[in-house]
């Protein structure tokens, strides 16, 4: 067991070298010189030759490249272009914004959607599965700057019931993350986006629920369970769904690592200043170490994530062993 834990640490640190190495190229070799933008019209060769050595950029491409990879094993980041601060600051303020908007909402319909599942396959060729299906349906395709200006529109300006924008009412003066976020004004804030966010993941754990629900359905534990007599509930919610949560517990996984990044046009339809607005940020003004940071961040906690999962897998169903997943 330790030695296939390793080997997965393993192969996770080299996919995390090889992300690494793509982004570094990448931004460098694919966006535009951030000195453009560093510097202004009046400024003579002299002067932004040394801005951009003063921000490293006057050595060569791979020299550049070993130095982010030492800085990033000793924890250094860089120092943003943009704002001139160091990135881990501001990437760290970020990310947790970010979360405090994401997890609830996507926890929450990660909760909800998989009982629903359940529901839809008990009740297979029903209205109610024909209902739901197409509810889950129109919940994804639905796009989420729609339905997030609808909900400002209806719900903020018409009925005035939600703040429209931020995350708080300014002005306001919180001593640390926690005094921002455990408060009502937060989460008066709160409920408009991740209502919104919410909605759009539902549909999908819905779906994988009840499809995978169906296949387990079919298999030979479940007509042992109906033999010594089970009622179909007990059936379907305490040995059935523990089977087909398996593919939904990896979903959860990859959606929670992606949502690192933010949803950028919820945050922007509603100021959310979170990291996603501040990746795309980062990427139109070439900042370099901050899209670099965010990025990393996000495919750190992908791989995370899905190395947590391979290890769950076994308790979910002990069919699924560590070998069985290499």
């Amino acid at each position: 067991m330790h030695h296939v834990v390793l080997k997965r640490l393993g192969q996770a640190i080299f996919t995390m070298w090889i992300i690494l190495t793509v982004l570094f190229f990448l931004f460098r070799l694919g966006l535009p010189d951030p000195t453009v933008a560093l510097v202004s019209e009046g400024l003579s060769p002299e002067d932004r030759a040394r801005i951009a050595a003063r921000f490293g950029l006057d050595r060569g491409i791979f020299t550049q490249y070993f130095i982010y990879l030492r800085n990033v094993l000793s924890g250094e980041l860089g120092r943003s272009f943009h704002y001139n601060a160091p990135v881990a600051g501001i990437v760290g303020d970020r990310f947790l914004n970010t979360m405090a908007l994401m997890l609830p909402a996507i926890l929450i319909s990660y909760l909800v959607g998989p009982l629903l599942g359940v529901l839809l396959a008990w009740k297979r060729g029903s209205r109610l599965e024909v209902g739901g299906i197409s509810g889950a349906l129109i919940l994804r395709s639905a796009p989420m700057f729609w339905t997030g200006m609808l909900a400002v529109m209806v719900f903020g300006i018409w009925f005035g019931w939600f703040p429209t924008s931020g995350m708080r009412t300014f002005p306001y003066e919180a001593a640390h993350f926690f005094d921002k976020i455990f408060t009502l004004d937060f989460l008066h804030h709160l409920i408009l986006p991740a209502t919104v966010i919410g909605l759009y993941y539902l549909g999908l754990p819905m779906l994988i629920m009840r499809n995978t629900m169906l296949e387990v359905l079919g298999e030979n534990f479940i007509e042992f369970c109906q033999a010594r007599g089970m009622s179909p509930a007990r059936i379907m919610y305490a040995h059935a769904a523990r089977n087909a949560l398996l593919p939904v517990i990896t979903q959860l996984a990859i959606t929670i690592g992606l949502a690192v990044g933010g949803q950028v046009v919820v945050e922007v339809v509603f100021s959310w200043p979170g990291l996603g607005l501040e990746m795309f940020n980062a990427v139109r003004t070439s900042d370099y170490p901050l899209a670099q940071a965010s990025f990393m961040l996000m495919a750190a906690i992908v791989l995370m994530l899905n190395l947590v999962v391979d290890l769950i897998y076994s308790w979910l169903d002990p069919r699924v062993t560590y070998t069985a997943a290499r």
